[in-house]
């Protein structure tokens, strides 16, 4: 009996077949990921998605403001100040116990049970290599405690954005970069050979994770303060072609999300608008009016580029100031991510830490004269009296022990 040969005799037939069944299967894949529709964010069952959430700040890119610190503002100060106070080892065990004390699965679950359906996740480039870090010198941490966090996530029904808060030489020129003063990223060729390597690692790592919405690529690129910001705002877009460029190898399933010069605030330095097909824009505002003029010039912006725009950060003000900026950017359809999730003694946050009482110890030491080694024995206070305000702070900071801001919660439209 002859056997029959389909393909012979239906080539067209087969041919449509095949082409019919892998567009579907691209269809399905694609849906599973989060696009971009004009100027609106398309969720993975199609409808039109608001980001509301939180970040978590803090977790792996320590600021000096939430420890209670005034000068000491960065990472790398904090860590000096507290291996002046109680050595290396003490130091890097405390780092360590920070990373696994300050976020939990309670803190992820709690963010959901408010109501808030994602995380903005700050994190430091040096996460991803083998320089030391809070402890480690680990290039794989990061992956480490992203992807633990990105599995409660998926657990509980919360989405991620990952943001690149601190890049190799310095994207801000400010504290909140850990920096050494100036945006070093935007002249230095090995920094940017750097940046772009972490990007393509992380994109390698999760171009398959439907958890994630997307990548935010520098944050707050370039502070106001510098004469020449003018020039170098000129290398922000080529730089973050570059990033883009380095993602795109390996993940096409995934937003890349640019942020404005000056603090995410000035997008007048963009001028290619769609050398990406899933590329949308993020802007930072604090302390402004909560009127519709407030946000006028990101509105414009978004009307022009007809894409996207979401607040990456806002917050850190009174609660009344909370509710109504929450309620303007909602109007004009910009989703949020309301810095922070929390922090010590803070009531514009979600929870807050309670501050350990000898905590004082190490902030009033931090304010001191600490220009000589002369300078710092005289001013270094009883080491015991510092080594349990460090560990009293890790416990305070777990979320059982943490206090919840109903009022700020109500505040983001939330149930406490």
């Amino acid at each position: 009996m002859k056997k029959k040969c389909y393909l012979k005799k239906y080539p067209i037939l087969i041919l449509c077949l095949l082409i019919q069944f892998y567009g579907i299967a691209a269809e399905r894949n694609k849906t599973r990921f989060f696009n971009i529709s004009g100027q609106n964010i398309i969720a993975p069952n199609g409808t039109n998605f608001q980001i509301k959430g939180t970040n978590l700040g803090n977790w792996l890119n320590p600021e000096g403001y939430m420890f209670l610190l005034d000068n000491v503002n960065s990472y790398r100060l904090i860590d000096q100040t507290l291996k002046e106070l109680v050595g290396a080892e003490r130091t890097n065990s405390f780092w360590k116990q920070f990373q696994e004390a300050y976020i939990t699965r309670h803190d992820i679950a709690y963010i959901k049970k408010t109501g808030l359906n994602s995380i903005r996740i700050p994190f430091h480039y040096k996460l991803f290599t083998a320089e030391d870090y809070m402890g480690y010198n680990n290039p794989n941490r990061g992956f480490e405690l992203l992807d633990r966090v990105i599995s409660w996530c998926k657990m509980e029904g919360l989405y991620v954005i990952l943001d690149m808060h601190d890049a190799p030489g310095g994207q801000t020129g400010d504290n909140i970069d850990d920096s050494y003063g100036y945006p070093w990223l935007f002249e230095n060729k090995n920094d940017q050979a750097l940046y772009c390597s972490i990007w393509s690692r992380i994109a390698k790592h999760y171009k398959s994770e439907t958890c994630i919405i997307g990548y935010d690529l520098l944050n707050e690129p370039i502070a106001h303060y510098f004469e020449n910001k003018n020039e170098i705002n000129k290398n922000l877009e080529p730089v973050y072609k570059m990033a883009i460029n380095a993602i795109r190898k390996y993940d096409k399933n995934h937003i890349v999300m640019l942020g404005g010069a000056q603090w995410d605030s000035n997008f007048e330095v963009f001028s290619d608008w769609h050398f990406d097909n899933k590329m949308m824009y993020t802007c930072h505002r604090y302390w402004s009016d909560t009127i519709q003029s407030s946000i006028q010039d990101f509105l414009d912006f978004r009307k022009k580029v007809n894409l996207p725009l979401y607040m990456g950060e806002t917050g850190e003000n009174k609660d009344e100031w909370i509710s109504s900026f929450r309620k303007l950017l909602e109007r004009n359809n910009i989703g949020w991510h309301f810095w922070p999730y929390k922090k010590l003694e803070n009531k514009s946050g979600i929870v807050r830490i309670i501050v350990p009482e000898k905590w004082k110890l190490i902030v009033e030491y931090a304010k001191k004269d600490r220009s000589s080694f002369e300078k710092i024995r005289n001013s270094r206070p009883v080491q015991s009296d510092v080594l349990e305000a460090m560990n009293t702070l890790i416990i305070n900071m777990k979320f059982e022990n943490c206090k919840k801001n109903e009022n700020y919660i109500k505040a983001l439209g939330m149930t406490p």
